[in-house]
């Protein structure tokens, strides 16, 4: 992957599905790099392994102490901080602590859409994007998988982090959201 700052993180967001999940949730009002960065440097401070277990059960101001501790690993981390334990406490509850069983055995893309928009901080558009960059990236593809993450299952798209795969591609999504963003800016002001 190639969604991250720094080759550890990389390697984690590949071989961890709950560093990936963590990743995409904070992936909001911040760079993409710092907020696919960020599992690798939560993993370093609670004590060297991601675990959603672990996660749940902290201590719920010394979970957002980790998240305040420079740098942070958000722009909002108190905010931030309580989605990711709340995102654990369910993967603890529906899935036995596995990030990956959010994903396992889905029998479509919408369901594989669905069972992601039920995560907190996972609304309809970030679960298609998510659902896009498993079937991309991860080779999560269930039958429907591309028709279900709308545009952002599409081939070649370049419109979200599902597309990036180098510095490339990377300046294209990029730059393909600053016009969507100008766009929207001149349909308001219009």
């Amino acid at each position: 992957m190639h969604l991250a700052t720094t080759d550890a993180a990389n390697a984690l967001l590949e071989k961890d599905p709950l560093a990936l999940l963590v990743g995409m949730l904070l992936d909001q009002q911040i760079p993409m790099e710092k907020a696919f960065t960020s599992p690798e440097v939560l993993r370093e401070r609670i004590g060297g392994t991601l675990d959603a277990r672990v996660i749940a059960g902290y201590d719920p101001e010394a979970f957002e102490t980790l998240f305040r501790t420079p740098p942070a690993l958000h722009r909002f981390p108190a905010a931030m901080a309580k989605r990711v334990q709340a995102l654990a406490q369910l993967l603890v509850e529906r899935y036995d602590g596995r990030a990956e069983a959010v994903w396992e055995g889905v029998a479509s893309g919408d369901e594989l859409v669905a069972r992601i928009g039920t995560l907190p901080g996972f609304g309809e558009q970030k679960a298609r994007i998510f659902a896009a960059l498993l079937g991309k990236q991860v080779g999560v593809r269930p039958p429907g998988w591309r028709e279900a993450a709308g545009h952002y299952g599409d081939e070649g798209s370049l419109r979200s982090i599902a597309d990036v795969v180098d510095d490339g591609s990377r300046k294209a999504v990029r730059a393909w959201k600053q016009e969507q963003k100008a766009k929207a800016k001149a349909a308001a002001q219009a």
